[in-house]
């Protein structure tokens, strides 16, 4: 157990905030997802669009970093370029 009143409020802190950071990044992966799995050119570039926003917020947030978001948005254009 704790003994500072510090120390305590930082667990509960770092529960609630792991929590948070855990559901952001699994709706990273469900976003990514969808591109990937895009059948189409115009649900490619819908989804991406929503991918990006969600990868920016993120990044801007602390969860990923800023030029991790950057890879992940370049690797996904790549992609949304390629399906026809």
């Amino acid at each position: 157990m704790l003994r500072h009143k510090s120390a305590q409020k930082r667990a509960r802190q770092t529960i609630k905030i792991t929590d948070r950071n855990k559901n952001i990044k699994a709706l990273i992966k469900g976003s990514v997802k969808k591109v990937s799995l895009a059948k189409d050119k115009a649900t490619a570039e819908t989804e991406f669009k929503a991918t990006t926003r969600v990868l920016d917020r993120a990044a801007a947030k602390g969860v990923i970093h800023k030029k991790k978001a950057a890879n992940v948005k370049s690797k996904l254009a790549k992609h949304v370029n390629k399906v026809k």
